[in-house]
């Protein structure tokens, strides 16, 4: 397995932008190049949003979202933020949904990059970081499963952090202690793939996070940087990587709890998704235990 493993592996994958994704398209229909995670930043808040095919649930996340962000302002002027939702290739009308909102609220508050081909969510994320201004990112899925209020609670997570070493540290929402509700409601078929994911990601990655899957994740621009930029697997287990390299790379964690409701609409397929999941879990481990992928970092041209 080993052998298969480190002979399998690609090396990173591309992340070079195609030239129509090299640009925002602001309010006003005209184009305006991108910015990069590695200048300096300009917000105190980026909040990164990959949508594959959300046109239905996009919205309810987007007003909830915006309507803190601009009662957050009105609080403390000198709080600035960014909403930018990457269009991960859809098709459906994702992009227009979340242009409505460029249009309402400038774009100097809300950015649409729209990916020319699907990504997966991992890749979107990515892109949407490495295209932020924040000193601060926030991960934040599109169904608006996680109480968006809750960025208070993994802003605290963060700053109990402190010191930063290298300005490095990460935040993660979690939904473990909502674990014996949910399980209520689960099939016995999805329990046993539940508690066999969590196995796999404790005994072969990441031991001191229990939930490695909440889409809500607050960075430092600096350790954004650096574990987007070493990322590999770009779906749905892009988020044990990330925390491996994070642990790796000894940038410190805390794991903080928030609201979340179950919303419909979900991209997830039980038995196949988790299936995938668990192979790539176990490339992860084996990839860089024989040194087929290493912490090297590349810049996005």
């Amino acid at each position: 397995v080993c052998v298969i493993a480190h002979v399998t592996a690609r090396k990173m994958p591309t992340i070079q932008r195609h030239e129509e994704e090299k640009f925002f398209v602001n309010a006003d229909g005209r184009k305006e190049s991108v910015p990069s995670v590695h200048d300096p930043p300009t917000k105190e808040l980026s909040v990164v949003v990959p949508s594959y095919n959300e046109e239905d649930r996009l919205p309810l996340m987007m007003d909830e979202a915006l309507d803190y962000l601009e009662k957050r302002q009105k609080r403390d002027p000198s709080f600035t933020y960014e909403v930018i939702v990457v269009d991960d290739g859809s098709k459906d009308h994702t992009r227009k949904v979340a242009m409505k909102y460029c249009k309402k609220y400038g774009s100097d508050k809300v950015r649409v990059l729209s990916l020319v081909k699907n990504r997966g969510k991992g890749g979107a994320v990515r892109m949407g970081v490495f295209s932020s201004r924040g000193k601060k990112i926030l991960m934040a899925d599109a169904d608006g499963a996680t109480k968006f209020a809750d960025i208070e609670k993994v802003e605290e997570g963060l700053k109990n952090l402190q010191p930063w070493p290298n300005q490095m540290a990460i935040s993660c929402g979690s939904r473990a202690h909502l674990e014996k509700d949910s399980i209520a409601k689960r099939s016995y078929f999805r329990t046993l793939l539940m508690y066999g994911f969590h196995f796999l990601v404790w005994f072969l990655c990441v031991k001191e996070i229990r939930d490695t899957q909440c889409g809500f994740k607050l960075l430092t621009r600096e350790a954004a940087a650096r574990t987007f930029s070493t990322l590999h697997i770009e779906r749905w287990a892009f988020d044990v990587e990330l925390l491996y390299i994070a642990q790796r790379l000894k940038i410190p964690i805390a794991e903080v709890a928030v609201n979340w409701t179950e919303i419909e609409g979900s991209k997830l397929v039980p038995f196949w998704s988790w299936l995938q999941m668990g192979r790539d879990l176990l490339f992860i481990r084996l990839r860089y235990m024989t040194g087929a992928w290493q912490l090297e970092t590349r810049k996005c041209n």
